[in-house]
């Protein structure tokens, strides 16, 4: 077999190699979508997005306060968390050097392995105990606390691909290093940097364990973030896990609103994202 032969039957094994390892990926997440799309959409409709959960024994409901309040921590998570782990990585990968770099480094790898209701005890006995209430401010704080880390090494990784050169050329024509930062660098890392956060915003969204230990619960609306809130996971848990068929149902169809608004919100993000080029 000729040389020419051999790259080319190379070629296509590999070709067909990443083709079967695509599929592979590609067979769990299709899966699970077709999974949560065929079991919530039984349960999709307008009651479960203007009403309240209903008692046990009494059929329907919905679970417009569980909706509300996800989206309200997860707001406040973000106003919490993404300009620290913005800056953080800003720091990092145009200013970082030398001990204080590699610390904070370190520190953002260690806490991004930290399990999530490690970090809702930490809230709990930080704020909750303290301030003598679940609250949705203790909730939000931990789930900003999950998405920082995410978010300053995919900003550190993402600056760091924008080329040398675009930096030099701002600075050579009289631009300070911060603008030079604000204008080029962030302008031409937009797309990795929204897709970072849009990565840490659907890490929490669908986050259980700290919540539970930080916004508890609560079956009505809440009139203010200082008391119990409810939230889409919390729901799903616990109707998940009940022998009732219509809280079952209600689970699923939870599910599938949450991740709805995930992908919602990604797929926002990206045409704002493309009209701005």
């Amino acid at each position: 077999m000729s040389r020419f032969r051999r790259r080319k039957l190379v070629n296509y094994v590999m070709l067909g190699l990443a083709g079967v390892c695509t599929a592979i990926v590609l067979v769990p997440l299709v899966s699970l979508l077709a999974l949560v799309i065929s079991r919530g959409l039984a349960g999709l409709n307008l009651e479960f997005f203007t009403q309240l959960p209903k008692p046990v024994g009494e059929p329907g409901g919905g679970m417009a306060n569980a909706i509300v309040g996800t989206l309200t921590m997860v707001t406040m998570a973000c106003i919490l968390g993404l300009p620290v782990g913005i800056l953080a990585g800003t720091y990092l990968s145009e200013f970082g050097r030398g001990p204080l770099a590699g610390t904070v480094r370190f520190m953002s790898d260690v806490l991004t392995g930290v399990p999530s209701i490690v970090v809702g005890i930490f809230v709990n006995v930080v704020v909750v105990i303290r301030t003598g209430h679940f609250s949705a401010y203790a909730g939000a704080l931990a789930l900003a606390i999950i998405m920082i880390p995410l978010v300053t090494r995919t900003t550190e990784e993402m600056l760091r691909m924008v080329p040398n050169s675009l930096r030099e050329a701002s600075l050579a024509l009289g631009a300070t290093r911060a603008r030079t930062v604000g204008s080029i660098v962030y302008r031409s890392a937009s797309a990795g940097l929204i897709t970072g956060s849009l990565l840490a915003v659907a890490r929490v969204a669908g986050e259980t364990a700290p919540l539970l230990f930080t916004a508890l619960n609560n079956r009505f609306w809440h009139h203010t973030l200082s008391e119990p809130i409810a939230s889409l996971p919390v729901y799903i848990y616990r109707y998940a896990i009940s022998p009732y068929k219509d809280w079952q149902q209600q689970a699923w169809t939870a599910a599938l609103v949450l991740v709805l608004m995930v992908l919602t919100t990604s797929v926002a993000a990206r045409i704002a994202v493309s009209l701005r080029k």
